[in-house]
This record gives C-alpha cells, sequence and structure tokens, in this order.
C-alpha cells in the first residue's frame, strides 16, 4: 500500500520501485522519510544455485587465486554464506574487489578489505582499479549471477588472467496478474520508476506495456547509461541515471528531477 510521509524534497512523488523482493526496503524508507509515496513491484526473483561438486571445489580453493571479483550484492551473500562452511579464517594474500557500494559492504562486514571503484558503480569503473590492470598468470575468480555481462571476466583475461567463474544464483523473471499491474501501474499512476537493471526493465516492458499505455512517458531510473540507452532505444524519453547506487544518491537525483517538474 503506498506510504506517504512529512514534507520534504520529494513530497507527493509517487514512486515504483522494481528491484527484488527483500531487497526493496532500505530504498524505500529513504524515499519515504523524503516524503515520497511508494510501491513495490518485484520485476525479479533471485533463485540460489544448488550446489555442485564444481561449484564447492571452487570455495575450497580460493587461496589459489589472487583476485576475487564479487559483481553484486546477492553474489556476496550467497558467497560467504557458502564460504562459511569451509574458511572459518579468511584465507590471506587475496585482493578483494566489489562492483558497487553495497556488495562492498558486506564484504567489509565479513572481514574482508575490499577494493571498490573510487568514481562510478559499474563493472567498467571497477576495471580502472590499477590492480586489475597487468594480471599476466594471475589467477582470478569472478562471483556473479548466471547469465549476465561477460565485460569482466573478458576484460581479465585480455589483460592476462586466467579467470574462473562462481555462478551462484540465477535472475527469474516474475509474471504478475493483469490485477496486479493494473493497481501498482495504472492506480497508483508512477511518476517515476526504478528499474535497476537490464532484465528489471526486460520485464517491465514484457509485462506492463499492454497494461499501461503511458508506461513510456513516466520518468525511468536506471543504473547506468548502459540501461539509460536501452531505455531511450526503447521509447523512454526522461531516463534518469544517479551518481551511485545508493539510497542517497538516488534520492538526490530524485529530488533534483521532482524540484523541476
Amino acid at each position: 500500500m503506498a506510504t506517504t510521509s512529512n514534507k520534504g524534497p520529494l513530497d507527493g512523488l509517487r514512486v515504483l520501485l522494481c528491484r527484488p523482493q527483500g531487497q526493496n526496503q532500505p530504498l524505500q524508507e529513504t524515499l519515504e522519510s523524503a516524503g515520497a509515496k511508494t510501491r513495490t513491484l518485484p520485476l525479479l526473483g533471485i533463485e540460489p544455485l544448488p550446489e555442485t561438486p564444481e561449484q564447492r571445489a571452487l570455495i575450497q580453493q580460493l587461496d589459489a587465486y589472487s583476485r576475487i571479483v564479487v559483481v553484486s550484492p546477492n553474489a556476496a551473500r550467497l558467497l560467504l554464506e557458502l564460504a562459511d562452511a569451509w574458511w572459518p579464517q579468511w584465507p590471506t594474500g587475496i585482493e578483494w574487489f566489489a562492483v558497487g557500494q553495497a556488495t562492498a559492504e558486506l564484504l567489509e562486514a565479513a572481514g574482508l578489505h575490499c577494493h571498490r571503484p573510487d568514481n562510478g558503480h559499474t563493472s567498467e569503473d571497477l576495471l580502472q582499479q590499477p590492480l586489475l590492470q597487468r594480471l599476466e598468470e594471475q589467477r582470478c575468480l569472478v562471483c556473479k549471477g548466471e547469465g549476465g555481462r561477460p565485460l569482466l571476466s573478458d576484460t581479465l583475461r585480455q589483460r592476462g588472467a586466467r579467470v574462473d567463474e562462481l555462478i551462484l544464483y540465477r535472475r527469474q523473471a516474475i509474471h504478475w496478474p493483469e490485477s496486479r499491474l493494473r493497481e501498482d501501474l495504472v492506480a497508483f499512476d508512477p511518476q517515476v520508476i526504478l528499474a535497476l537493471s537490464v532484465e528489471t526493465l526486460n520485464n517491465l516492458i514484457a509485462l506492463g506495456q499492454n497494461t499501461d499505455h503511458t508506461l513510456c512517458r513516466r520518468a525511468l531510473l536506471v543504473p547506468a547509461e548502459r540501461v539509460a540507452a536501452k531505455a531511450r532505444d526503447i521509447g523512454f524519453s526522461t531516463v534518469l541515471v544517479p551518481a551511485h547506487m545508493t539510497p542517497e544518491a538516488m534520492l538526490d537525483t530524485l529530488a533534483d528531477w521532482h524540484a523541476r517538474h
């Protein structure tokens, strides 16, 4: 149900959040504290993959890697859960890397010093790190979900690394009934929709374009310019890209847009 807070920089702004179930609350609370009205419509489900002998072997040999890259908070959570059974103390001599602040914070809370982009929050930004430039004969492990972009692994290999991938989860599109879509897209009438991945954007279009004939006239907040370009190609005319993927940075982006509209 929509929630209204006291007046603030987002006073009255209707925002639809489409992150997976259980991942909307911190951002939702931040936006509502600034006066927004919010609803959640999760468009992706995160399914941990069953443990396989190959997956277990990679976990058991973490100490064989000089670089470990974790691409998302989901990957970080599942990696920490699996590693707990085999590594009561973390192996030393590994440089840990995270794509984005939320991923880094999970790793650091587990006692791992973690490199993250100095500016930005994308794989492209992480690949600017000095310790990821010359990797001849270095063993690197990329912890990620099934599918997704090959950019990190491909680039590390081009720089000389021997790369393995630890696949920890898969994303599944959620198919909502027409009644739920009408409630959240038409009745709630969001001014801004948050679609924080390409997969989320794709499912939003697949589910919403026949229900909400004004869908592409709504403002869309996305995580990076590559997603923004896809959204514009689809037909969205107002696409917002925050400087970072923190709740505070997304609030600032929405507040600036709201003030101008």
